[in-house]
């Protein structure tokens, strides 16, 4: 009765099936993914691995096939979603920015959609926005693959979160299906599919299902999990090239060597602490000062943060930007902090969202960028003159591999990834031998070979005598420039360049 009496001044407007306040809240999370993502729109090298995620891409639209023409482990799935960014937007950067920004965008939704849960719209409107800030602080602003596979495990959590829907049985197997095709973007977002799929089990015991139906369901579970991979694996033994496919996604991973340091860089280390200053001020206020409205969905997001942070360190070498899989579960983590109806009010809030604005600086990330595709502009440019479609290639030992698409180039090898080539750590991965690799190159005279003076990682001592040997033989400086605190150096072949009289 109180409901129908309610006035129409005091009823939530609704616009297209949705509260007004709801649309004013996407529209305050759109504005921060303008300034998280906006900012590096058009830029080709704001990161070391979307350059080759984007490159395949671009090359599956012109026929190339990963693993057979050009070499990487990454799933099939997130190059063929590059490539379908490039065969929509075009060949620039620009194109899988604007698919990684709408994937950030419905991630943020979602946590904002499981924050509403416990908290009211404004706090779940701040969780959302610290979702898109610390994305891009761990380095997800623009293209890397966290930004596609966790707004992927966040559908998972909100479909499997409540074990007594009426539809849960369904819920459940479309999470699966989700999860599988997650694994086609990253494979090590295994330990969270597995968590939720057992969660999901879990969810049918209670609701008193047998130890066989949970059985079939588990098998089934499976089924669907593996489905995507299993399809993409017989797309390659129907072109005839399974064994590069089972290789590439399969033997390398295990066959790579662990770094001497392995998980513990002290980098790393630091890098916990925007995440901590999260988690811990969360179950602190969960525990003394604002208990969880809900606290079956608060333990359930404890323990996807752990098997997010499973997803995190399964890789033998941890790369700081893998950290952004924890950003969603901590975020939910904290929302009895950032709860402006909890004792500390606004407090919480506004210094997180300082606090992370600070520290991702967006207006020094413009004026970087800027700078940065500018320098690329230059490498670019200086380079192409020298370089050919059918010979005299370019050949990137280290440095920008984009370059490979912006001097139209032809490749010297399947391994574009400088990183493949002259990292150590990938001696015994690739399926060849380095050195013979580079040798063979090397003997078909590239136009420009680029290298740069400071490593990304540990590099092979006999690869890099062999690229020393020949720039300083048959090569001479053309430009170096200096690119992310580093100095690139692109080297011409000394009979390209008119000798001066």
């Amino acid at each position: 009765m109180a409901t129908v009496l309610m006035t129409a001044r005091e009823r939530p407007r609704k616009v297209a099936g949705m509260a007004s306040a709801d649309w004013i809240a996407a529209g305050a999370l759109v504005f921060v993914l303008l300034v998280t993502r906006a900012i590096v729109f058009g830029d080709p090298v704001v990161d070391f691995d979307e350059q080759l995620y984007s490159f395949i891409g671009w090359r599956m639209t012109q026929g190339d096939l990963p693993y057979v023409d050009l070499w990487d482990r990454k799933p099939l799935g997130l190059f063929a979603l590059f490539a379908a960014a490039h065969a929509l937007f075009g060949p620039g950067a620009i194109a899988f920015q604007i698919v990684a920004s709408l994937s950030a965008f419905i991630g943020a939704l979602l946590v904002y959609g499981l924050a509403r849960e416990e908290v009211d719209r404004v706090s779940a409107t701040v969780a959302g926005a610290l979702y898109l800030l610390f994305l891009a602080l761990y380095g997800s602003q623009s293209g890397q693959s966290e930004a596609f596979h966790t707004p992927m495990m966040l559908a998972m959590l909100w479909l499997v979160r409540d074990g007594r829907h009426p539809q849960a049985a369904q819920r459940a197997n479309l999470a699966m299906l989700i999860g599988g095709l997650a694994l086609q973007i990253k494979y090590t977002v295994l330990p969270q599919c597995l968590f939720f799929g057992a969660w999901a089990l879990i969810g049918e015991w209670r609701r008193g299902a047998s130890l066989p139906r949970l059985a079939a369901r588990a098998a089934l579970f499976a089924a669907l999990g593996v489905l995507p991979t299993a399809l993409a694996g017989l797309f390659y033994l129907w072109r005839g090239h399974f064994d590069a496919f089972w290789f590439a996604n399969f033997v390398s991973f295990f066959d790579r060597v662990s770094p001497p340091n392995g998980r513990l860089r002290h980098d790393l280390v630091i890098g916990y602490i925007p995440l901590a200053l999260l988690v811990l001020p969360g179950l602190y206020a969960a525990f003394r000062l604002n208990p969880s409205r809900d606290w079956a969905a608060y333990r359930l997001h404890a323990a996807w943060l752990l098997a997010a942070l499973a997803t995190v360190l399964l890789p033998g070498t941890v790369y700081g930007y893998y950290y952004a899989a924890l950003v969603a579960p901590a975020i939910l983590l904290a929302l009895p902090m950032i709860d402006r109806k909890g004792p500390l009010r606004f407090v919480p809030a506004v210094l997180l969202l300082f606090f992370a604005t600070q520290l991702y600086h967006p207006l020094n990330r413009l004026a970087g960028s800027l700078a940065e595709r500018r320098v690329e502009a230059r490498l670019s440019a200086a380079v192409a003159p020298f370089v050919g479609t059918h010979q005299d290639c370019l050949y990137v030992f280290d440095g920008p591999t984009v370059l490979y698409r912006t001097t139209g180039t032809c490749l010297p090898t399947r391994f574009i990834y400088p990183d493949h080539l002259n990292n150590a750590l990938e001696t015994p991965a690739l399926g060849i031998d380095q050195a013979g690799e580079i040798a063979r190159i090397l003997a078909n005279r590239p136009g420009v070979i680029v290298t740069a003076n400071k490593p990304v990682t540990i590099q092979q001592p006999r690869n890099l005598a062999l690229i020393h040997e020949a720039t300083q033989r048959d090569y001479r400086p053309l430009i170096t420039i200096s690119q992310y605190r580093r100095s690139v150096t692109a080297w011409v072949r000394r009979d390209l360049v008119p000798t001066p009289r």
